[in-house]
């Protein structure tokens, strides 16, 4: 029966995985529960052919293992198989599901990332955690202090200048535990300090050094942390048609619910990566703050829409743009180049 599959679904875990086979017509030939350790002698025996799972954890390492024996693997994000379930909803389901989905011809599929681009995931996503964590302990000292009438004020660049004076100026306000506590406190946020900027220069020097983060970083709004995600998430940005799916990829876009052939646009969709999304606004806001000193094209366009729909619909409109220079620059590998004319 092996012989004449031409689709694979598996359906994949941490040690029993479910494996559903069809051939061109679309019949179930085979289905199969297979431990951890059999998986890959199970796959290497068969024909090339193409296999389906769905992008999750260690999704993107199996694809690469399956790769090596000749298959063509897709990644099919979870939300497009759960259509093709049939209920009661089980492992075996599941992977039939995905033997399917795998076959529609309008599918879109995940691209597949490699040990360079996980690499840099890997180091985006520890960051964001302490940067997480840092700001949760400023807030936690923050409220204690408030407590005991000690009012620090919010900004992060301000906390750094005036928690250790405030503690010593006001140190009548506590006693000697509540001061034990607080100087333990302090000594946790310069522990987190110090990893958030050793990630940092991580990340900055990863992006002096790729010749693709220098091209996008020429983009005003883009920085080193925009650009080594963007390099993380999108192995081939080719794998989008043109600038606009990026953008919708990255939730950019206005949400449609039209009907009746009355088409209707909502809020931005808010779908694909919040991290990157996150970036490209962040840095969209940090442009916005500039404008008013420059006459350039961009500029100009930036404070008519600024003046037409507000700072925050400006930002997110610039992250768009942003996002869609960027596929242009990677998709035609060029450089980025300064409109002079508007």
């Amino acid at each position: 029966m092996a012989q004449k599959m031409s689709v694979l679904g598996i359906d994949i875990a941490k040690l029993v995985f479910h494996v559903v086979g069809m051939d061109d017509t679309g019949h179930v030939v085979l289905r199969k529960r297979l431990a951890r350790s059999e998986l890959l002698d199970f796959i290497a025996q068969l024909p090339p052919l193409r296999i389906g799972m769905e992008a999750c954890g260690s999704a993107h390492y199996w694809a690469r293992r399956f790769r090596e024996h000749g298959h063509d693997v897709r990644l099919i994000a979870p939300q497009f198989v759960k259509a093709y379930v049939k209920s009661p909803k089980n492992d075996a389901r599941d992977a039939e599901a995905i033997c399917e989905a795998v076959t529609r011809p309008t599918m879109r599929f995940v691209p597949i990332k490699q040990l360079e681009q996980q690499d840099l995931q890997a180091l985006h996503r520890v960051r964001e955690r302490l940067v997480k964590a840092r700001t949760a302990l400023v807030n936690e000292i923050r409220g204690l202090l408030s407590e005991y009438g000690i009012i620090l004020p919010q900004s992060m660049t301000k906390f750094r200048t005036s928690v250790v004076r405030q503690l010593e100026d006001e140190q009548a306000k506590l006693t000697s535990l509540s001061t034990e506590v607080f100087w333990h406190l302090y000594d946790e946020f310069l522990a987190l300090e110090k990893r958030v900027a050793y990630y940092n220069e991580k990340l900055q020097a990863l992006a002096r050094a790729h010749p693709v983060c220098q091209r996008v970083q020429a983009i005003p709004g883009v920085g080193p942390l925009t650009a080594t995600a963007i390099l993380a998430a999108v192995p081939d940005a080719t794998h989008f048609k043109n600038g606009r799916q990026l953008a919708a990829w990255l939730g950019l876009v206005p949400r449609e619910h039209s009907t009746g052939g009355k088409p209707r646009l909502l809020g931005i969709s808010k779908r694909g990566d919040v991290y990157l999304r996150k970036l490209f606004v962040h840095g969209a806001r940090a442009t916005l703050r500039w404008v008013d000193t420059k006459q350039d094209g961009r500029s100009r366009w930036l404070t008519a829409l600024i003046a037409r729909r507000g700072k925050n619909r400006a930002a997110v409109a610039l992250a768009n743009k942003n996002a869609r220079i960027v596929w242009a620059l990677l998709a035609h590998n060029q450089e980025y180049r300064v409109r002079t004319i508007v």
